[in-house]
């Protein structure tokens, strides 16, 4: 094929997409890569070719794990740079052998930080420099539609500066991680003469603090008493309900007492009974970080997870772009067009009846992307069957698009005040008189009627029993993914896609652990370590004043080169003061490490004994792991492969310790008792769990 147009994707799946919407098209496949070869409608010719990702990254030429500090840094081909990814070298040969003879080039890869710089270094190490001269397509979703349109309209510099700023983020992300990880494990191995990779970022160290903190406020925490009162109360027509005493809480047990004494067994009075109207208006659309948190609400997924899922919905062209901030949706997405789409979808069908009766005018927020629109269904019917965690979201997501169009919702809520003597006792009610958007949403709300007796102002009531009740005050709660990455998001660190990555890298390196977020004693030991060294790690400031400038280069108000420029005034007496006092830095670290590992072994106490405790060890002699008890010595082995951690739950068949052994994506539970009556014994000699 000659005179044709050479298309840059992101992914394969995106690739094929847009070689079935732009017109007739060939598959061809060289040394395990696939490309396309596309008769367009209008007569012009092109070729779809597609990256996985990032094909060129950000590295140190050197690459000599003990040279620190790191300040030049070149953008390699990453095969060159993790020997996992050899495989992309065929990738980018058969990119630059289509770019010889190419006569233009469109940049179709995601509209956003990251796609723009994936397709810019394409353009410039692999198609030779033809960054600048490139078309750019701009697209929200993978109908053929739309794509149509985005190729009409793609032009030079659509992008802005976009790449430059894309560019500016990695490098500065790499000279922070590269740096403080290479002078953190040269301090482990220079104090201990081993070798530790200890990982720290611009964003995991301020990331970190919030949950140290969080974590000291816990521990710190004393539990107060306080007494709480609950009136059985006899109404006029014979019915009894329950009242609270008009003071949630007394520090006083004489206190809730003498009101016992003094309202037990006598008549009262209802004093006031309130209704009022309250408004529910519907919820905003999707963006991002907001997918996220009602993801892990509703289903337990992860930020990074939620994310994946979405990801693979939008390259199905089932959904619009998921990495976005904004909470609008424009009119010219044609929402009339996309509720018809899933109108033919059954389990939809009588909500979008509904809806194209009303006026189609969203419940917008604040939040505006000018990349991209809130996420959204593109009306497109499913051309595979979705797993159930894909289910699961995209049914969220079309609910949620489907209630921004719905009628605000009203609540009834009644308050009512029973007097007695100098005291008062209080009774709340709620109904739903009008459903309005919540018709749309019920799966994923949890709006409960709460109903009272008629109760009228002057009627006589009997208190016929108190009952005191004496509880604790609760410490602050733990976070969880999705509040953490509320938080981020609110002080206004990392970026929509990088949160989650930033999370779970903190997982990855063991210094926090569990769905609801404790800090590990590695972690302590890292944050203490930043604390009274480089307390400008762990600085909300320095790194929200980074983002600030990162969005200037992206406004075109700042240039990319000033701000890594200005990273190394920050960076260098940091590496000076950790060079100086690596010693007891690596102590501190190996002592904290040592702690960490010591209780991810601990499995709990020994069935057997009672006294010991079960730890998992692994022979020096062997290299083989096992289970043994510290008291008993007691032991049982382990599989050899994978990662093991603790469940904290035990057997109900035998109670010994429960187990999660993890070799792929997904753990599996093991409960470590070779004679549990749960398990059988196969003819091969090998134990299985029931």
């Amino acid at each position: 094929m000659k005179d044709y147009t050479l298309v840059i994707c992101e992914k394969p799946d995106a690739a094929k997409r847009i070689a079935e919407a732009l017109g007739e098209y060939e598959e061809k496949t060289k040394k395990g890569v696939s490309y396309y070869l596309v008769k367009c409608f209008d007569k012009n010719y092109y070729i779809v070719c597609s990256a996985l990702g990032h094909l060129y990254t950000v590295a140190d030429p050197t690459n000599r794990r003990e040279i620190y500090p790191v300040l030049d840094v070149e953008w390699l081909p990453v095969y060159q740079v993790e020997r996992k990814k050899r495989d992309l070298k065929e990738r980018i040969e058969i990119i630059k052998e289509l770019a010889k003879n190419s006569k233009g080039y469109i940049n179709a890869c995601d509209f956003d930080l990251e796609g723009e710089t994936i397709g810019y270094n394409i353009l410039k190490y692999a198609c030779g420099e033809k960054q600048n001269l490139a078309l750019r397509a701009k697209f929200s979703t993978l109908t053929k539609e739309e794509l149509r349109e985005a190729f009409k309209k793609a032009k030079v510099g659509l992008g802005g500066n976009l790449a430059e700023a894309g560019r500016a983020r990695h490098t500065l992300d790499f000279l922070y991680g590269i740096n403080l990880s290479r002078a953190f494990s040269e301090a482990f191995f220079n104090a201990n003469k081993k070798y530790r990779l200890v990982s720290i970022g611009r964003v995991q160290g301020p990331t970190l603090s919030f949950l140290v903190d969080r974590e000291m406020e816990i521990r710190s925490f004393v539990p107060l008493p306080y007494w709480s009162l609950e009136a059985n109360v006899l109404l006029k027509d014979g019915s009894k309900i329950k009242a609270k005493y008009g003071l949630d809480k007394l520090d006083k047990l004489s206190l809730a007492e003498k009101v016992k004494r003094d309202c037990e067994r006598e008549k009262g009075v209802i004093s006031k009974v309130r209704k009022s109207l309250v408004k529910l208006s519907p919820p905003t659309p999707f963006n991002t970080g907001d997918l996220q948190k009602e993801a892990y609400r509703l289903f337990g997924f992860s930020p990074s997870q939620t994310l994946s899922i979405a990801e693979r919905l939008y390259l199905e062209a089932l959904i619009s772009y998921p990495r976005t901030s904004s909470q609008k949706l424009p009119p010219d997405i044609n929402y009339e067009k996309i509720l018809k789409g899933l109108e033919r979808i059954e389990v939809y069908k009588e909500d979008v009846k509904i809806l194209l009766k009303g006026d189609l005018k969203p419940k917008e927020g604040k939040k505006e992307d000018p990349a991209h629109p809130a996420i959204y269904p593109t009306g497109e019917l499913p051309s595979r069957e979705l797993d159930s965690k894909e289910k699961k979201l995209y049914d969220l997501i079309v609910r949620r698009f489907f209630s921004v169009f719905g009628e605000v919702a009203i609540r009834e809520r009644i308050s009512c005040t029973l007097s007695i003597k100098d005291h008062s006792f209080k009774l709340v009610g709620r109904r739903l008189i009008k459903e309005g958007w919540i018709r749309f949403y019920k799966p994923y709300t949890s709006f409960e009627d709460l109903l009272l007796p008629d109760l009228k102002e002057g009627d006589e009531v009997i208190f016929e029993r108190i009952d005191i009740y004496e509880k604790f005050e609760n410490p602050p709660p733990r976070y969880n993914q999705a509040s953490l990455l509320a938080k981020m998001e609110k002080e206004g660190i990392g970026t929509k896609v990088t949160r989650a990555e930033i999370i779970q890298t903190l997982y990855d390196r063991g210094y926090i652990t569990g769905e609801s977020i404790s800090v590990t004693d590695i972690g302590f030991s890292v944050y203490e370590i930043l604390k009274n060294f480089v307390p400008q790690i762990l600085s909300v400031d320095l790194t929200r004043d980074i983002e600030d400038k990162l969005e200037r280069v992206e406004r075109g108000k700042m240039n990319g080169e000033r701000i890594i420029e200005e990273s190394f005034e920050i960076l260098l007496p940091i590496l000076e003061r950790i060079k100086d006092e690596e010693i007891s830095i690596g102590k501190e670290i190996r002592e904290g490490l040592i702690s960490t590992v010591f209780k991810q072994n601990l499995l709990g106490s020994c069935p057997l004994c009672k006294e010991g405790n079960l730890t998992i060890i692994k022979s020096r002699k062997t290299g083989k792991r096992f289970v043994i008890c510290t008291k008993c010595k007691i032991s049982t082995p382990l599989p050899q492969k994978g990662i093991i951690k603790s469940s904290n739950q035990r057997c109900p068949d035998c109670n010994w310790p429960i187990v999660y052994v993890k070799m792929g994506k997904v753990p599996w539970k093991l409960c470590i008792n070779i004679n549990c009556p749960a398990k059988v014994i196969l003819k091969n000699g090998k134990v299985q769990n029931l």
